[in-house]
């Protein structure tokens, strides 16, 4: 393996210096592929750790912070108090008021949020890596939309609340996503070049059919089960517990796992399909990675959270601008900032208006919506210019 590793980093360290010779006339588009390359090989385990260490260090105290916001307020002295002696006994063992609010509901539902918004900023920065545009998102392209018209199927038909219902359901967006990511993707490329702009239109035109096929479905179920599709609409984290937090972890791991271990195709993706083809990348089958982690993440997430948008869109954007790059350290820091960023959207959401409480989905529209116009007009002008 390390024989493949050093052979691979010579070839990628030729074609460098091949780029490099001014006798090739290489443009200045070819030169600055040719640092990216570079920097593609060049990677520092000390920063990875530093930089995941601080974003880790800086994810633990703001959910220690959200935790003590609520209609019961708690300290912060006595939120890390009330951790350390649920996790010394038992998480939720202590029967005093402050207790009972941190274990049963704010725990989970932070725990939640966390999940959620990292697995939507991975897989917005695999996506944008492997469209090589920074407007793909997984909401924005049509995505989200597509897992929970999946899941709205399956709970009219009975899924969602069967025996198996905490299991299946994610299964049942994940196969909503897929379908979803396909035909956008169909479109975009159905030009003789891919399109960004075909792209994002085509996301618009599924999000608007997915969602009235939903409030369709939504008409068709009883009260109960359509206060829930309608939830997916908006974005809510109510209501979780410790079996949903866990059961929502498995698929996680799994689909954040095959991100994580094709940081360096996608590295090399954002040279081209055709320069990743000349150092030895599987374009094609890449691609067919990406997508498959990309549907499986955005289903399980979407089946117990909904609709919450651009939060794939502005973290990774915001993360490459501060940190380079290159995705073996930039799908990790997106995932833990993301998740910080909607730890903090949510405690935004259940506390500005107590005891009314404002879907997440709402608030990461209000922020996100603004940056992707500008990014938008951004990408536009650089295009006509």
């Amino acid at each position: 393996m390390q024989g493949r590793g050093t052979r691979a980093q010579k070839e990628a360290v030729e074609m460098f210096n091949e780029l490099l010779n001014p006798y090739n006339h290489a443009d200045s588009r070819i030169a600055a592929d040719a640092q990216s390359v570079h920097r593609v090989i060049a990677f520092s385990p000390v920063k990875w750790l530093g930089v995941s260490g601080g974003l880790g260090a800086v994810a633990l105290v703001t959910f220690m912070v959200c935790l003590g916001f609520g209609t019961e307020a708690i300290s912060f002295p006595q939120v890390a108090t009330l951790l350390i002696q649920g996790v010394v006994a038992e998480a939720g063992a202590q029967d005093t008021t402050q207790s009972i609010i941190l274990w049963q509901v704010r725990v989970p539902r932070v725990l939640l949020a966390f999940m959620v918004g990292g697995s939507l900023a991975a897989v917005g920065a695999s996506l944008q890596a492997l469209l090589r545009n920074p407007l793909a998102d997984p909401y924005v392209i049509g995505i989200s939309s597509g897992a929970a018209l999946g899941a709205a199927v399956a709970i009219l038909f009975g899924v969602g609340v069967s025996v198996f219902g905490l299991s299946v359901l994610p299964f049942c967006a994940f196969l909503g996503a897929l379908v979803s990511l396909f035909i956008v993707y169909r479109i975009a490329v159905s030009y003789r070049s891919f399109s960004i702009h075909t792209l994002l239109l085509g996301g618009v035109v599924l999000n608007a059919i997915f969602s009235a096929l939903i409030l369709f479905l939504t008409s068709l179920a009883d009260p109960y089960k359509a206060s829930g599709m309608y939830a997916w609409l908006m974005g809510s984290l109510t209501g979780p517990d410790f079996q949903t937090v866990i059961v929502l972890a498995v698929y996680l791991v799994l689909g954040l796992a095959i991100l994580v271990s094709q940081a360096r195709s996608l590295n090399l993706l954002t040279l081209g399909e055709e320069a990743a083809r000349s150092l030895g990348v599987e374009v094609e089958w890449v691609k067919r990675v990406i997508f498959a982690a990309s549907a499986l993440l955005t289903g399980s997430v979407v089946a117990f959270s909904g609709l919450i948008g651009f939060v794939g869109l502005i973290v990774p954007h915001a993360v490459r601008l501060v940190f380079g790059a290159d995705h073996r350290l930039l799908l990790i820091a997106s995932g833990i900032i993301g998740g910080t960023f909607l730890m903090i959207a949510d405690t935004v959401a259940r506390t500005l208006l107590s005891p009314t409480e404002i879907p997440v989905g709402v608030v990461t529209a209000l922020v996100g919506g603004p940056i992707f116009l500008y990014l938008l007009v951004q990408q536009r002008r650089r295009i006509v210019s």
